[in-house]
């Protein structure tokens, strides 16, 4: 097979424009109708590349699962899943305001073009490669959820089905900051403690009262003390509220606590003492939720086949890959938990996810989506 070059094979305007294309149309989480109306764009193009799709409806917007046959004898053989998602964490009207869409530098700046509209891109622009160049590969199924960014709650039976006899999964997240991929993640849990206490008059009765806000106060104190018995734990709190009025005995409170494992036995252990989280004060009542939760994706083992063949496609394609673990979570969290071999972050190289200087390297897009066609040949 011939070296794949990003300058002679790769149309970089096109993949800007299209990029462009995807994030002036704006996506926030939850938003179905905005989701909607970009997932008609990234199927009817999975559709032109000669996939079969399917859209599986959800209150908070659809998925999308296409399937790509497998080239050159390969239609049998066990496929390829590719992961994405066209959601974001910004709100409608960001492009018009905080975050527009800029070009300068060699950096293409806006919401959603780091995490993960550019992702998007190099995939379908690695999908075309295949097809262009005649490249041999496996079936593909690229699955586009619409709720990443808030936990992947409605898509995560959809990924696991599609697990099942897939020979590995690739991710087409933000890569880390010097373009390397993502070889491991920590687990990643959300988890909200509910206080019940009894309302009273601060001043005329307070001892008829339990305070719900100090009840949660030394839960939260109590998390802590939790969280330092494991020194691998990352714990944020971070949402609170509760209460009414200064002049009653507070009768509900509330926080979400965001936690990330390094290890699957910390990570049970965590979460078992939090569900047994008991009430201090004789008229509260405690109760623990998770809200959502991703796996650990642990470091792979003595077997390393699938960073090997990342680092052959990487020399075909001009470039050096490699790979290592990152803190942040994401759907590939549950293909490498359930023992899928998977990478994560093919997508540019850039700096900024969910931060107001969001931004990829524009050159890096066409270098992703060869280095992604060349990966995908060699599976």
């Amino acid at each position: 097979m011939d070296t794949l070059d990003a300058q002679r094979d790769v149309d970089a305007a096109r993949m800007r424009d299209r990029l462009k294309c995807y994030v002036d149309l704006e996506t926030p989480s939850g938003h179905a109708d905005a989701l909607d109306a970009l997932l008609d764009l990234i199927q009817d193009r999975y559709a032109g590349l000669g996939a079969a799709v399917e859209r599986h409806a959800r209150d908070t917007g659809a998925h999308l699962v296409a399937r790509f046959p497998g080239s050159d004898g390969g239609h049998d053989r066990e496929p390829v899943l590719c992961l994405g998602h066209h959601d974001t964490v910004w709100p409608t009207g960001t492009l018009t305001g905080a975050v527009p869409w800029v070009e300068q530098d060699g950096f293409i700046r806006g919401p959603g073009v780091y995490d993960m509209k550019g992702g998007l891109v190099v995939l379908e622009t690695a999908l075309e490669l295949l097809a262009e160049r005649g490249l041999p590969h496996r079936p593909i199924t690229a699955i586009v959820v619409a709720d990443e960014e808030v936990g992947s709650a409605s898509a995560r039976d959809l990924v696991a089905e599609h697990c099942a006899g897939a020979v590995a999964a690739l991710g087409f997240e933000p890569p880390h900051p010097d373009g390397a991929v993502k070889t491991a993640r920590w687990g990643s849990t959300r988890v909200r403690i509910d206080v019940t206490g009894r309302e009273a008059h601060a001043a005329l009765a307070p001892e008829d009262g339990t305070s719900a806000i100090e009840e949660l106060v030394d839960q939260v104190l109590a998390v802590r003390r939790l969280a330092e018995q494991h020194p691998d734990v990352l714990c944020n709190v971070g949402t609170i509220g509760g209460g009414g009025r200064t002049n009653v005995v507070a009768g509900r409170a509330w926080c979400e606590i965001g936690l990330r494992f390094t290890d699957t036995g910390t990570e049970r252990a965590v979460l078992a003492a939090l569900d047994g989280l008991t009430a201090h004060r004789s008229g509260a009542a405690v109760t623990t939720e998770v809200l959502t939760s991703r796996p650990v994706w642990p470091e792979p083992g003595a077997d390393r086949a699938l960073t090997g063949v990342l680092a052959e496609a990487g020399e075909h394609a001009g470039q050096r890959a490699t790979g290592r673990p990152a803190s942040g979570a994401a759907d590939t969290n549950l293909t490498g938990s359930l023992g899928v071999p998977s990478l994560d972050g093919l997508g540019p190289v850039g700096r900024g996810a969910h931060a107001p200087d969001e931004r990829i390297v524009a050159a890096s897009l066409p270098e992703r989506a060869v280095l992604t066609a060349a990966l995908l040949s060699r599976l």
